[in-house]
């Protein structure tokens, strides 16, 4: 299993269509109906801090997830938007939860 957090600080400008871009995750995601991808994006008080949680079954599903047209366009427009904070990526792991995970 492979558990990731992701938090960066997107201009106040760019954060709408960052939005946009992660609901464009979020419907390709739901499309695939992949079992091994449980992905999640909040959005904090400043509201252009967003703070990424994903839970992966595998690598593969890591590599599946990145490879998508959607996460492609999201990944390119955040790049070149001028980032206020650059994305800080954490691998976590688990300890206890409610939710039932893999391995």
């Amino acid at each position: 299993m492979k558990i990731v957090r992701v938090q960066y600080t997107t201009t106040p400008e760019f954060a709408p269509l960052n939005q946009a871009n992660i609901a464009g995750i979020v419907k390709e995601l739901k499309e695939l109906n992949h079992p091994g991808i449980k992905y999640g994006c909040w959005l904090l008080p400043d509201g252009k801090t967003f703070m990424h949680f994903d839970q992966l079954e595998n690598e593969a599903a890591h590599e599946l997830l990145t490879s998508l047209a959607s996460f492609k366009k999201f990944d390119a427009d955040l790049w070149a938007s001028g980032l206020e904070i650059e994305p800080v990526l954490e691998l976590l792991s688990p300890v206890a939860s409610t939710e039932e995970f893999w391995g």
